[in-house]
């Protein structure tokens, strides 16, 4: 075994004799010379960390016999043994959305720095109690609800405000997490107007979904603004409905010269859809999107869109509920525009 700091030997001549004492994380860092964090990340296999820093809390490890212990833990702090991901949607397909996985990764970090677990959950949208039930459930330390709707979180249980955080549109004891798709969105279209667009559609997300009004409402007000007539049809963030809908516009407005879709994927399936129908992007209708995901830019032509920083919010909602931090209210991140060659 590899030999440990000094201040192991210190430690170990302070608690020689404690037999009843049992070893935490905390013990385990001040043994290895080395912080929490670290130790955590050793501990769990998640996360960096030098091989010097490994080799030391190992050996704190084993000389001090610790053993994580979520249950114990949690049965001392009511932390809960696991953060639940809560996702609503029409199917539980809901839960293959990339968008979802991204959401999942981030919050797993946040949980294993905790030395909590993660479950992943589809909620029937069309049952809003199903969130109600799943906070019933044993060892849920917090729940973070993606997609989330105001029914649903209207039947948060009083002793759970606190502990549940919304990526969307949250409610007055729900905190929420979101991206700022008013100003992104208004960015994407004043960019199509600024190239001479003046007849731009726009393919929206889920119509159940609150969180998409914003990002309507910023569309008609630059399209009033640039004297445009609002061309608004029905999206669900899918690429297949992005190539159903190319081919409505085109059909409802044959001179529409630039489409908007509130998603990436969607935008994906419009610039199929125009392809099939003959027409050239950027030269005949222009097409942008909204999320910047990593096939935007290897798509031909590259897809204009705006950031969707989907980490840096899932991160946030994860530590929200985990550390009990109140803030209260709706924080939103921003989005930036990306311009590229399909607009």
């Amino acid at each position: 075994m590899k030999c440990l700091p000094h201040t192991w030997k210190r430690f170990h001549r302070n608690t020689a004799g404690m037999t009843e004492h049992t070893a935490t994380l905390d013990d385990v860092a001040r043994a290895a010379g080395v912080s929490r964090a670290t130790a955590s990340r050793v501990v769990t296999g998640q996360g960096p960390a030098s091989q010097k820093a490994r080799d030391r809390v190992t050996a704190a490890v084993a000389a001090l016999g610790y053993v994580p212990d979520a249950s114990a833990r949690a049965l001392v702090t009511r932390t809960g043994t696991r953060l639940g991901i809560a996702v609503i949607g029409h199917t539980a397909a809901v839960l293959d959305d990339p968008y979802v996985g991204r959401v999942l990764t981030s919050a797993a970090h946040v949980a294993a720095e905790r030395e909590v677990g993660v479950s992943l959950h589809w909620l029937p949208l069309n049952d809003p109690s199903s969130l109600a039930r799943l906070t019933e459930g044993r060892g849920l330390g917090g729940l973070v609800v993606v997609n989330p709707t105001r029914p649903a979180l209207e039947t948060v249980p009083r002793g759970m405000r606190g502990r549940v955080a919304a990526v969307g549109v949250g409610t007055r004891h729900v905190p929420s997490f979101d991206v700022d798709n008013r100003s992104g969105t208004d960015g994407v279209v004043r960019h199509l107007v600024s190239t001479g667009r003046r007849r731009i559609a726009m393919v929206t997300g889920p119509s159940w979904l609150p969180c998409g009004d914003r990002a309507v409402e910023a569309y008609r007000r630059v399209l009033h603004d640039s004297g445009g007539e609002p061309r608004v049809v029905p999206g669900d963030f899918t690429a297949a409905r992005g190539t159903e809908a190319a081919v409505e516009i085109m059909a409802r407005w044959p001179d529409t010269d630039a489409v908007f879709a509130l998603s990436d994927l969607t935008a994906l399936g419009v610039l199929d859809g125009l392809r099939a129908l003959g027409l050239q992007v950027p030269g005949d209708v222009a097409v942008a999107g909204f999320d910047d995901i990593a096939f935007a830019g290897l798509v031909r032509p590259a897809l204009t869109t705006s950031t969707h920083p989907v980490e840096q919010i899932a991160t946030a909602a994860a530590i929200s509920v985990l550390d009990r931090r109140d803030v209260g209210g709706a924080t939103f991140y921003p989005s930036t525009l990306v311009v590229r060659d399909s607009a």
